[in-house]
């Protein structure tokens, strides 16, 4: 079933273009939800004539996915996770970590729009990560991970199975000691 798209799909297509799509997914999705129309030749005729209104909007969203690019590049972005002395991260930095740091500089993108090598990150160093933006415009966004080494907290308890042995050998000793006093006094 071929329609036209009256706003931007996302994985399908942009305003106006004309799609060859499941009749179940646009009796179901697409109609109920206003994103696009049956592909009729008045319906063509109609997006014709906004075209340039199209086209327009087209623009502005390449100009908007520039200056973000060249936002993105001139940042950096510092990002300090828990380590172990080896430089290994405790957990790993992902599309997630990135996504919550741009959030926190102002930036609205979506996380499925963040690519990092391999997922994820588990080593402390500097490292990079695309961010796709608009039709084919990507920005590589460098960060640096740097390691949270915690202070050696203070001596641990013991486990409690390790406390219960500790206290029978101290009864035993006590116990010990205890007998030696009273053959020490049988003796004299």
């Amino acid at each position: 079933m071929k329609v036209i798209l009256n706003v931007d799909v996302r994985y399908l297509g942009e305003e106006g273009d004309i799609k060859n799509v499941a009749k179940g997914y646009a009796r179901n999705y697409l109609f109920p939800r206003g994103l696009a129309v049956l592909c009729t030749p008045q319906a063509m005729e109609d997006f014709e004539n906004r075209q340039d209104e199209i086209n327009a909007r087209k623009q502005a969203k390449r100009t908007d996915a520039a200056s973000i690019k060249a936002r993105l590049e001139e940042l950096e972005i510092k990002i300090v996770v828990p380590a172990g002395a080896t430089g290994k991260l405790y957990g790993a930095v992902t599309s997630q970590t990135l996504f919550e740091e741009l959030a926190k500089a102002g930036f609205d993108i979506e996380r499925k729009r963040i690519e990092i090598p391999g997922n994820s990150i588990k080593s402390v160093g500097t490292h990079t990560a695309s961010v796709k933006l608009y039709e084919n415009t990507v920005a590589t966004l460098k960060f640096t991970i740097e390691a949270l080494i915690e202070e050696a907290k203070e001596e641990k308890k013991p486990r409690r199975s390790q406390r219960r042995r500790d206290d029978e050998n101290e009864e035993n000793k006590q116990e010990e000691a205890g007998d030696a006093q009273v053959e020490a006094d049988f003796q004299e």
